[in-house]
């Protein structure tokens, strides 16, 4: 089985890479030293993702949750266009995706019947 890298997928140029070397040891964890969290901007409380490409561990900081990835004016605008879609319209639940169907179509079948205003001036 091949040695696996630990390399820091951060926020950091390339130049300004920092690299270590550790042996892994049975049964113990593998810890990031302090000068490469530091560098890497990792704090503690911070969530971390591991992923593994051939033989090489990416370390990702864990996607935060929406409320923090917008700003209070951007979340009330999407709150606001949320609320306003719950109030319709809207159609189902289905109780088959048979009778979902059945209903698009009449829905279709309604909409090519209905009158549509002329392009033509």
């Amino acid at each position: 089985m091949p040695n696996p890298r630990v390399v820091w997928n951060g926020c950091y140029p390339e130049d300004e890479f920092a690299q270590m070397s550790t042996v892994v040891k049975h049964k113990t964890p593998i810890v990031i030293p302090p000068s490469i969290q530091r560098r890497a901007g990792i704090k503690a409380g911070d969530q971390l993702e591991f992923r593994v490409t051939g033989g090489i561990i990416s370390v990702l900081p864990k996607r935060s949750a929406a409320d923090e990835e917008y700003t209070a004016e951007q979340r009330l605008q999407i709150d606001a266009e949320l609320a306003e879609a719950s109030k319709g319209p809207y159609f189902g639940p289905f109780e088959t995706a048979d009778a979902a169907i059945t209903f698009m179509n009449l829905e279709i079948r309604k909409r090519r019947t209905q009158k549509r205003p002329s392009a033509k001036k």
